[in-house]
């Protein structure tokens, strides 16, 4: 009786953990401890100034749009910048209206928990 209480107990567990799995790789889920799952990103943020430069950051560790909204407001938060962020491409294009540090925008990007392979 006991051994097929914990075989019952198992059961569920795993039917629980594979469909968290299943919506996870259908991007329904949140992969990146996101809660709810969704994460509001406001409208464009737009410059200030006139735009005097654009650079490219090559991104790892995005898996999900909830991934692209957490580098696109990390790199929002950023005075004088303006991020869009593309999962396919595995990029953040930023626009900024004064000069911006590449180590400033690699430090923002890691610390919200991705990889910067490059910025060009």
């Amino acid at each position: 009786m006991i051994d097929a209480i914990i075989l019952l107990i198992v059961l569920v567990i795993m039917i629980f953990a594979v469909k968290g799995t299943i919506k996870h790789f259908k991007g329904e889920g949140p992969c990146c401890g996101g809660g709810s799952g969704s994460l509001t990103v406001k409208e464009d943020k737009k410059l200030t100034n006139p735009k005097i430069g654009e650079k490219i950051i090559q991104i790892e560790g995005m898996h999900c749009e909830h991934c692209c909204d957490n580098v696109t407001a990390a790199l929002n938060r950023l005075n004088g910048v303006s991020a869009k962020v593309n999962l396919k491409k595995k990029c953040a294009v930023v626009s900024y209206d004064r000069a911006v540090d590449d180590g400033v925008l690699k430090r923002t990007v890691e610390s919200a928990g991705y990889t910067v392979v490059s910025i060009h």
